[in-house]
């Protein structure tokens, strides 16, 4: 159902500084998106990254973590079927059209050739994450930690970190797995903007900054660090409420302006976009005054 933010998270914040149309329509709207090939893997990879440490030490290992994927994937496939589209073929059904089992093959059995060759991506990224990281060194605190708190100016801010290693020091890194490339460095100011955001929500939460943020991309190779601090985090702060200020403007209002990027053309929302000659749904909610920082409670997702 659709209705007004009341929280903010990092990928939504990111999808309104990137264009604010495509942040209605994701939490106002609430439009459906087509299954991703891309956002399955990735979800199918911090699985096992995650699951991984249920093992004892000793059996973290490259093997091990390779024998998680098809199991993760199954379980993401029972959760959400519509899945199995990505990788069905027309011959797999009766009438030619998609919607085959999930491994690619009539009743099951071997995978067809697009979904053996992803899943084997997926076991290439888990297995690069192990010359980034050794996880049988690692005991993590915290795994798939959600967060939320509300700041004194009453704005929710809310999100779930991949992982929270403490030392015995009591110093707290935050860990996210990224499974793409890392950016090029005129762009590294924006994906540490995520890590500054959960440290921030950290800091509010538990009265201790972060010492150091950590984004692993597997997709390249790479770890980029940064160590946060005061001055950092309160410059997040008050872009946070900046954002937030112009995200209630807009929900007031109903005015919300697309904006052209080099990821329009990955947008699942073209259709429905007037800078590509769309037109949007009705504006779902009434307009109102401006909403209060300290409205209910509720999410943006």
């Amino acid at each position: 159902m659709p209705g007004a933010p009341t929280s903010l998270s990092p990928s939504r914040a990111a999808d309104f500084m990137r264009c604010p149309l495509l942040y209605r329509f994701r939490v106002i709207d609430r439009l459906p998106e087509k299954p991703s090939a891309a956002a399955a893997k990735g979800t199918v990879v911090h699985a096992v990254l995650e699951r991984l440490f249920d093992e004892p030490a000793e059996r973290r290992s490259v093997p091990r973590a390779r024998s998680l994927v098809v199991g993760e994937w199954e379980r993401l496939l029972a959760r959400r079927p519509e899945l199995a589209e990505l990788f069905a073929r027309p011959e797999d059904t009766p009438d030619g059209e998609p919607g085959g089992e999930p491994g690619g093959e009539p009743g099951g059995g071997v995978p067809g050739p697009e979904l053996a060759r992803w899943l084997a991506e997926a076991e290439a990224l888990v297995e690069r994450w192990f010359s980034l990281e050794d996880p049988s060194r690692l005991e993590p605190a915290e795994r798939e930690l959600f967060v939320e708190t509300r700041l004194a100016s009453g704005l929710r801010l809310r999100g779930i970190i991949d992982r929270v290693d403490v030392a015995p020091t009591g110093d707290v890194r935050v860990v996210d797995y990224k499974t793409g490339k890392a950016p090029r460095p005129e762009y590294a100011a924006e994906a540490l903007f995520q890590m500054k955001f959960y440290a921030l929500v950290l800091w509010r939460l538990r009265g201790r900054m972060p010492r150091r943020l950590q984004l692993v991309y597997l997709g390249s190779g790479d770890v980029l660090t940064h160590d946060p601090d005061e001055r950092d985090l309160a410059a997040v702060e008050r872009k946070l409420l900046a954002l937030w200020r112009a995200i209630n403007e807009a929900t007031e209002s109903g005015d919300w302006r697309p904006r052209r990027g080099p990821l329009c053309g990955w947008c699942d929302f073209q259709a429905h976009c007037p800078e590509y000659g769309g037109t949007p749904p009705p504006y779902p909610l009434v307009v109102q005054p401006r909403l209060p920082l300290d409205d209910a409670p509720g999410s943006d997702g």
